[in-house]
């Protein structure tokens, strides 16, 4: 095949130089400059959808330091002849990025801002020698280089390293500031009475925004991107031409994610177009504005694997690229009671919320309609109808990859707050082979706990696990015994006694002691037991579940009971 995939490249230049696919988002450029009329934009969009490569491809493209005429050759973009010669690399550009500028504490944090700001200069530092470029300004920069500089001329550093270049070139700056609130977003986490770590950031992101972006005359126009639009009041208070896109704006919708005939061309290309309905049910769904479209970071992910292996099966590839505490700390919330909601929204129904996209990040958790809020606009949840105005919208789960993060989060919870007491007495009733107390005993725990009915024994098989995890036992989840694998083993080496456990989901109430019986049968014929030597008592149960009813049955001697 020569299809190639590049995972993770986020450098536009070094994407197209080394031939890797690239689905092309570059008429963003014209729609910006040509269509709207905006000093400032902000565009907020979840994490791994595209907000970084953007920004990259922007600076490609305007960069009077570059010559990328051969990077952008056969893209749309070059359809616009008398704009890529009006623009294509005549303007100086100041690309930064503030990702890496968090820490948990606040020095800290603002030591690594200072850095990128050192990298920045250095990146440039050839401009400080050109006669034009004002003394006072290249000793500042020099201190900003070196990291001498005091407070005030760190938040001023932008627009002094604008000025310096608009000196330089005899033509304005265009600003590109990438993930502005990441240094925002770890401060809100950390920010305690005690400790004004919030406050303190935002009062430095405040000035480095406001000397950048308010009457600059050395700005031609700023993008920006985040997770989140902060309130205009906090942060960019003054910027002139404000425009901000969030995922409820139909404008620049498409530029940010995969339409479905986009994946049907990156399908095609590696000739894999047997998964559409796969990479369909697993990471489409999100609706940005008014178009349908699917996470970039996990198509290409999955083609990555696909590429290797025809069969390769789909993976949540983005659960470990963000921060899923927000779920968990919404579903432990006593004063909010979103269990009902949850539930919802886990059986593929949707959820009516009053919904904002202009937040701050020391009130996300001030209110339930802020905390939907944030899932919203961080893609854990998404809107069900793109035709659906007003602040009150119905949400949705997007797809499977999102559901299995919320199905992690519930058994998490599950695991937090049910009474250890409790769970001992089911232990003790499997131990002592009491199938009616154990299905008692089960049903009672999935009745207090969220659960769903979809997706066959996920959540059933997750829920039994979170119960036996940090028993003081050995507890294994699909691994090989006999011909097959069991859902659970359950090791108590010190009695020399075990569990075996296969989990069946009832379609209906009605099959639940066939489906009890099937789990057995499969327990026996498969010899799942086999292997357990020195074992001198193996537990075998079949379960059964219909929504949150359990059905508990044993194997006695090798026989069906």
């Amino acid at each position: 095949m020569t299809f190639k995939v590049g995972v993770g490249k986020s450098d536009f230049e070094a994407l197209r130089k080394s031939n890797n696919y690239y689905v092309d988002k570059t008429d963003i450029m014209y729609e910006l400059v040509e269509e709207t009329d905006n000093q400032v934009t902000l565009f907020t969009r979840p994490r791994r959808f595209g907000k970084t490569l953007m920004m990259s491809m922007l600076s490609n493209f305007f960069s009077i330091r570059k010559d990328s005429k051969s990077i952008f050759e056969g893209l749309k973009i070059t359809e616009h002849k008398e704009f890529c010669e009006k623009w294509m690399n005549q303007y100086p550009v100041l690309f930064v990025s503030f990702k890496d500028a968090e820490a948990d504490e606040f020095d800290i944090a603002y030591d690594k801002l200072k850095n990128v700001i050192a990298d920045i200069c250095k990146s440039v530092a050839d401009l400080v020698e050109e006669p034009s470029v004002n003394r006072a300004d290249a000793q500042i920069f020099e201190r900003l280089m070196f990291n001498e500089a005091s407070d005030a001329e760190v938040q001023g550093a932008l627009k002094t390293i604008m000025r310096l270049m608009h000196d330089v070139y005899g033509k304005k700056v265009i600003l590109l500031i990438d993930e502005y609130d990441v240094p925002l977003a770890k401060a809100s986490e950390k920010d305690t009475k005690m400790n004004k770590y919030y406050s303190s950031m935002l009062d430095v992101i405040k000035g480095i925004m406001g000397t950048a972006l308010k009457d600059n005359e050395f700005l031609e126009f700023a993008v920006i991107t985040g997770c989140l639009r902060i309130a205009k009041e906090s942060i960019f208070t003054g910027a002139n031409n404000f425009a901000s896109y969030s995922v409820l704006d139909a404008d620049f919708s498409s530029y940010f994610g995969f339409s479905e005939s986009e994946v049907g061309e990156i399908l095609c290309a590696a000739d894999r177009r047997e998964q559409a309905d796969v990479i369909k049910e697993w990471y489409d769904g999100y609706v940005f504005g008014d178009s349908y479209v699917y996470c970039p970071w996990d198509v290409m992910n999955y083609m990555s694997a696909l590429k290797k292996r025809k069969d390769a099966k789909p993976k949540n590839y983005w659960k470990f690229t963000s921060h899923n505490g927000v779920l968990l700390t919404f579903v432990e919330r006593t004063d909010f009671d979103v269990a009902e909601k949850f539930e919802t929204l886990l059986n593929g129904g949707t959820v009516m919320q009053s919904i904002s996209d202009e937040l701050t990040y020391d009130t996300l958790h001030a209110s339930e309609d802020n905390l939907w809020s944030v899932l919203l606009m961080t893609g854990y949840i998404t809107k069900a109808d793109p035709d659906e105005e007003g602040e009150t919208v119905s949400l949705k789960i997007p797809n499977r990859e999102i559901a299995s993060i919320f199905e992690d989060t519930v058994v998490v919870h599950f695991r937090n707050t049910t009474d250890t007491a409790e769970l001992n007495k089911l232990i003790n009733a499997l131990w002592e082979s009491n199938e009616a107390e154990a299905a008692k005993r089960i049903s009672d725990l999935l009745w207090n706990t969220i659960s769903y009915n979809d997706y066959h024994e996920d959540y059933y098989h997750a829920f039994l696990t979170g119960i036996f995890v940090g028993r003081g036992y050995s507890v294994e989840s699909n691994k090989e015994k006999g011909l097959g694998r069991p859902d659970i083993l359950l090791k108590d080496k010190k009695n020399r006694r075990a569990i075996i456990i296969e989990a069946k989901r009832s379609k209906r109430e009605a099959d639940m002691d066939k489906d009890c019986e099937g789990a057995i049968t499969q327990i026996v014929t498969e010899r799942y037991a086999e292997g357990l030597y020195g074992y001198t008592q193996i537990f075998c149960y079949g379960i059964s579940f219909f929504q949150k009813q359990a059905k508990v049955k044993r194997v006695v001697e090798g026989t069906i009971r």
